[in-house]
């Protein structure tokens, strides 16, 4: 029965007939188009891009170099060392993502223990050359640092989901 129902579809063009309906129906239908620098489209809360390092309230860096998310990343685009200050604590001494390998699955944020390192929603960056695309401790803090504000009203959204 199966064998007779795709001869008849196949010798009267069904697929194609269904195809070119789909087509139709949204042919004379208004378009819907984005001005795009202008006009931005919703993110979710969880969207994922450019990555960042925080800060606790008080300046300092809150990343305690406990290498989870180095050890989670499976892009290995996450690079770090780290040294004992004259406190006692660990903290990084060089802290690298290199975001020609990352493939942003979130896993480096989903790690961390202090919410050191997270995804933020810019997604608007790019580099002319493959270097730029290789932040380092410095950058990250900086860009942390810029868009805090950002970053805190992304996790207070996502909050209730987690």
């Amino acid at each position: 029965m199966a064998a007779l129902r795709d001869t008849f579809n196949s010798f009267f063009l069904v697929e194609l007939f269904k195809g070119l309906a789909l087509t139709g129906k949204y042919a004379f239908k208004s378009k819907i188009t984005v001005q795009y620098p202008e006009e931005k489209t919703p993110l979710s809360p969880r969207f994922r891009g450019l990555h960042a390092l925080r800060r606790y309230p008080n300046g300092e860096e809150r990343c305690i170099a406990c290498k989870l998310c180095e050890a989670v990343c499976p892009a290995v685009a996450i690079t770090i060392e780290s040294e004992q200050r004259e406190d006692g604590t660990r903290r990084t001494s060089r802290y690298d993502i290199d975001l020609t390998k990352c493939i942003f699955c979130g896993l480096c944020e989903e790690s961390c223990p202090v919410d050191s390192i997270v995804e933020t929603p810019i997604f608007e960056y790019h580099g002319e050359k493959r270097g730029d695309l290789y932040f380092t401790k410095e950058m990250l803090l900086a860009v942390g640092d810029r868009y805090e504000k950002d970053i805190a009203a992304t996790k207070e959204a996502d909050a209730p989901y987690r």
